[in-house]
């Protein structure tokens, strides 16, 4: 199911509208800890393996109980394994997170310098890190091209009918050759606040939608 656009999609008025549309949100985690000055790479690695499967409020709890203690690979890798559980108090599966940051900062000391990788595979080379993760920790972390798939980036872009896709993975892919490079990273910005609030995944709120015009609501059913 599909409606026909009654404009034609632009995607320079399209980022105009929703920097217009979520000004007043809350900030997607990643964005919010980098505006709070937690934007090195490390720590981007950090929240973005904290942040899955977890809502950006506990995501932001616990990283900001966590880089109060340990900001740097070195810090991380002495935390006694009890304490780092508890820091994570309040993300989805914490001991297993814990796990896999303290191998990540263990090895980041051990086998690079204390440097954080900055390639993708360089990235999903340590266990946890997906390309999601790995695509947010290259574009906040290291301010370079790359776009961060999640559920409300898949789903949107998908629903406008930009690109017509089956999975995160290959909803990435599809944009990395339509999408300008310049808004690489500002879409995941944009467009988790814009899925949260706004485009739902069930019902979303079409009558008052500003992108609505440009919109081919593919796969809607019921709307506000």
């Amino acid at each position: 199911m599909s409606e026909p656009r009654s404009e034609p999609f632009r995607i320079d008025e399209v980022f105009q509208r929703l920097r217009a549309a979520v000004a007043d949100l809350p900030r997607a985690a990643m964005f919010d800890l980098r505006d709070q000055g937690y934007d090195s790479p490390f720590e981007q690695l950090v929240g973005a393996l904290i942040s899955a499967r977890t809502r950006d409020e506990a995501t932001m709890a616990a990283c900001l109980r966590l880089f109060a203690e340990a900001r740097t690979p070195e810090q991380l890798a002495e935390l006694e394994p009890g304490r780092l559980v508890e820091l994570l108090r309040g993300v989805g599966f914490p001991e297993v997170k814990a796990g896999a940051l303290r191998e990540i900062a263990r090895r980041l000391v051990a086998e690079h310098g204390g440097r954080v990788p900055d390639s993708m595979a360089g990235l999903m080379a340590f266990r946890g890190v997906g390309p999601k993760i790995a695509a947010l920790t290259l574009a906040i972390g290291f301010g370079r091209p790359a776009i961060a798939v999640d559920v409300h980036v898949h789903r949107i872009v998908n629903r406008w009918g930009y690109v017509r896709t089956c999975s995160p993975e290959k909803t990435a892919e599809a944009l990395a050759r339509v999408l300008p490079e310049r808004y690489w990273i500002e879409i995941n910005e944009r467009l988790v606040p814009f899925g949260k609030f706004l485009c739902t995944a069930s019902r979303p709120r079409c009558s008052t939608c500003p992108l609505r015009p440009m919109c081919e609501r593919v796969g809607v059913e019921q709307s506000r």
